[in-house]
């Protein structure tokens, strides 16, 4: 195989095995999802049917974290070429960040209207669909209308989160605007419990119209006329005119090597150019199998990524407003000055000067060597808050990661995409296909990535023990939080390098990731992650 797994076995918590298969694969947080996405690929379809499947199934069966009415992000492996696909939609037309400003003070909200951007989720599909799938949209589309027209059991950590959500609302929302969402996601005045069957009539209906039209209605017809209607009534910007403007966007994806390969990245306006510059960094240094989890390690992963993603928020924008180059972010005198700054002791870092939680991540893979590394996403649990009225479209909040600075290249302005957080990662060698990767979970999507590609590449983990692993995360400044398997001697000798660490007890913060790595021989080696519900299901 491309990869050499080391033959130790890590004891981290979890029963998962990796699992094997040769003539389709499908990794995801929600089993009923993953099930239908290969379904697809039995009845003759290909990876990217999968991939819309498991997709759609996702907005009915984890709600808490993406919907209809969200953004995605995919990268495909198609016939020996990659593929990046961006649908992440731009502010309004009729945003106005002076306004927003005397209205908001320096943040945008994350509730109401003021963060809906237009949803870029349907649009993926169809592009998707009409380039390289070979069933139809209606024919992938059916699982996820069975789901939310009969119902289905919520699974575990989904019933959970939603719960929480729920009480979190109960206390936080109180404008007529918000209604439609306890409505439809709370009808029984409380969050499901696991193992409850939910139905969700109206977003089955919308699914239907989208199968019907080639998802056109939500930017050009019926539904779009709904989210117009509903965002003037209650005082929204989001208009007719905004949607009919938006289609997805083919772009090239980014890559760097690392060690002898090739880590690949949906540019900007996403941040996975962070996941690139903090690669490009620790190839400076040199890390074997033993060193997993060392200190010295630790510490040198630690201010790597704080230093990518602090330039990453500060010059990452829609590109078309960012003036720093990416090639000069990846540059060798760039990255060699940032490397440069990393001693014995935890920086507060700041940027340089190049000018001289919550969503959905799963994989697919086909027998005919096709493969899809792909992410959509609410945001914040189910977005906004705002729920168009009998059509179950939760409004995603991604305009809460603009900027009101008017000095930021990320300052919210009318038609412009906001600095977007959601990743999908994938891995090549020498020109072929090794799989897609992800870890979802806001700000901690790069810093999962990283560590899933160290874990792999440099420690020599299979793919579940490249997920099971403890991880850390940076959250600013110099505070660190780590998952409580890691040694307490590792934890001791971080804060003594100046590192300021807090050991969490649960595992929800660390991000949920999926992983499928192919052999030469065309055999598929499927994880999931054991921080969530999901599975791998193998043909």
């Amino acid at each position: 195989m491309f990869l050499k797994f080391n033959a130790l076995r890590y004891r981290y918590p979890s029963r998962r095995r990796v699992i094997y298969g040769s003539r389709g694969m499908v990794c995801s947080t929600q089993p009923l999802a993953a099930n239908a996405g290969l379904d697809m690929i039995k009845r003759g379809g290909n990876a990217v049917d999968a991939a819309i499947a498991t997709a759609a199934c996702l907005t009915v069966l984890e709600p808490n974290n993406n919907g209809l009415g969200g953004d995605a992000f995919a990268i495909c492996w198609i016939k020996d070429k990659l593929y990046g696909l961006n649908s992440s939609g731009p502010a309004p037309m009729a945003v106005d960040a002076s306004k927003f400003r005397e209205k908001y003070g320096d943040n945008i909200p994350s509730h109401g209207w003021a963060p809906v951007t237009v949803p870029g989720i349907p649009s993926a599909w169809a592009e998707l669909s009409n380039r390289f799938g070979k069933l139809s949209l209606k024919e992938v589309l059916e699982p996820a209308i069975d789901y939310a027209d009969n119902g289905f059991p919520v699974q575990p950590s989904t019933a959970y989160l939603w719960d929480k959500c729920f009480r979190e609302y109960k206390e936080a929302f109180d404008g007529p605007e918000f209604e439609p969402w306890f409505d439809t996601f709370a009808k029984n005045g409380r969050g499901p419990e696991p193992g409850e069957i939910v139905q969700l009539k109206d977003h089955a209906a919308s699914l239907r119209e989208l199968a019907e039209t080639d998802c056109e209605s939500f930017y050009r017809g019926a539904l779009a006329d709904e989210i117009d209607e509903y965002s003037r009534k209650t005082g929204g910007y989001l208009r007719k005119e905004d949607l009919a403007g938006f289609k997805a966007s083919w772009v090239e994806p980014i890559s760097v090597d690392y060690r002898g390969y090739t880590v690949s990245e949906i540019p900007p306006n996403g941040h996975g150019l962070v996941v690139l510059m903090a690669l490009r960094i620790l190839s400076g240094f040199d890390f074997g199998r033993e060193d997993k989890d060392k200190p010295e390690t630790c510490h040198k992963q630690l201010e790597a990524m704080k230093l990518a993603f602090t330039d990453g928020k500060a010059f990452i924008a829609d590109p078309e407003y960012m003036r720093a180059r990416i090639s000069t972010l990846l540059s060798d005198e760039y990255i060699n000055g940032r490397r440069s700054l990393i001693g014995d002791e935890a920086l507060t870092p700041y940027a340089g000067d190049p000018y001289s939680g919550d969503t959905v991540y799963f994989c697919t893979a086909d027998g005919e060597g096709n493969m899809v590394s792909f992410i959509q996403s609410n945001y914040k649990d189910f977005g906004s808050g705002i729920v168009v009225p009998g059509t179950g479209i939760a409004l995603h909040d991604r305009g809460c990661n603009f900027y009101l600075d008017p000095e930021s290249d990320n300052c919210i302005a009318p038609g412009k995409k906001p600095y977007h957080t959601i990743i999908p990662g994938f891995l090549s060698k020498d020109g072929k296909p090794v799989g897609p990767f992800g870890v979802m979970g806001g700000f901690m999507q790069p810093q999962g990535h990283v560590q899933v590609v160290m874990n792999t590449v440099d420690f020599g983990m299979n793919p579940q023990e490249a997920l099971d692993a403890p991880r850390w995360q940076w959250t600013g400044g110099k505070k660190v939080q780590m998952e409580r398997y890691f040694d307490a001697d590792t934890v001791r000798r971080l804060k003594a390098m100046g590192h300021e660490i807090s050991v969490m007890p649960d595992r929800y913060s660390f991000g949920r990731g999926q992983i499928i790595w192919r052999s030469e021989e065309g055999v598929l080696c499927g994880a999931s992650e054991p921080r969530s519900d999901g599975g791998v299901f193998a043909w």
